[in-house]
């Protein structure tokens, strides 16, 4: 990635945690961040794996989406690219991505936010996924529900795999508010 998508990112990063209020310091600890690693990602110099930024949105109680939204260039590391294709803005707030995982892939993901849910519904290849504890098999054109508030993975076989990853986070009685500024266009990120 070049310098202007981290910039994107970090600029981002920044106005979301201190619009909370939140020291560079106490979001790092909160996040397992070295304060220096943290300052050189606001700053559009670091380069953060996928697994840190959805870390960090965690820590800021924001979705993944608001972190990558005006990044306009594709985030990828290990065989798995995402496509932000659209945000929602209501309550329940539901995020949709298109995503994509060369053969012979297992990414594992952290915890997303509490009450979250992904529903991923495969458009080619075939694919395991779901809670680390509860596998599902999918074939072309199935769907999975599943909680994406505790560790959950995607593994492929020898072929890629396509799929359409819709996130829903928790409905609350005061809608998820961030201080990133969201428009409706098509993004690329890589999860």
């Amino acid at each position: 990635m070049n310098k202007p998508i981290f910039g994107s990112l970090g600029q981002n990063i920044q106005k979301l945690r201190m619009s909370k209020g939140l020291s560079l310091s106490q979001l790092a600890q909160d996040a397992g961040l070295a304060k220096s690693n943290l300052s050189r990602i606001e700053q559009g110099e670091g380069n953060p794996t996928l697994e840190t930024i959805w870390r960090l949105a965690v820590q800021l109680g924001v979705p993944f989406g608001d972190l990558v939204a005006t990044v306009e260039s594709p985030l990828g590391e290990n065989g798995v690219q995402v496509r932000l294709i659209d945000q929602g803005g209501d309550n329940p707030r539901v995020d949709v991505y298109w995503m994509s995982c060369a053969p012979n892939t297992i990414k594992q993901s952290e915890p997303h936010i509490a009450g979250t849910t992904e529903t991923i519904t495969l458009i080619s290849g075939e694919l395991l996924a779901g809670e680390n504890n509860d596998l599902h098999h999918l074939s072309i054109g199935k769907a999975h529900t599943f909680a994406a508030d505790v560790p959950h993975s995607y593994q492929t076989d020898d072929s890629w795999a396509t799929l359409m990853v819709v996130i829903t986070y928790v409905k609350n009685d005061s809608a998820i508010q961030t201080g990133v500024k969201q428009d409706n266009t098509k993004q690329d990120v890589s999860l």
